[in-house]
């Protein structure tokens, strides 16, 4: 990871996940939706992989992967997609309600 991010924010988009540079200078708030994954080298050539998730209010970890070998992304991407999917499903939920009930 380049030194001047802070991580990469994932976005699915047409059944694939895109990723884009958050700079350090950046907005501290993640965007609501968006899962940011950050790496940081560890010991004997693994990896630590950190998955943070935009809410409305906040921003909570989702997922630690601890001394993951190279080749993680598979390991990861099952999981953004999950949640991805999933907010996006509970954002329309939400909508529609909102809808109904006015």
């Amino acid at each position: 990871m380049p030194a001047d991010v802070r991580g990469a924010i994932v976005t699915a988009v047409g059944g694939r996940l895109l990723a884009t540079w958050m700079p350090l200078s950046g907005p501290s708030r993640l965007p609501q939706g968006r899962v940011l994954l950050s790496w940081t080298p560890a010991a004997d050539d693994r990896t630590d992989v950190t998955a943070h998730l935009g809410l409305a209010g906040t921003q909570v970890l989702l997922a630690f992967w601890p001394g993951l070998r190279s080749g993680w992304c598979g390991v990861v991407r099952p999981t953004v997609a999950e949640v991805t999917e999933l907010h996006a499903a509970l954002r329309l939920a939400t909508v529609a309600l909102n809808r109904l009930t006015d």
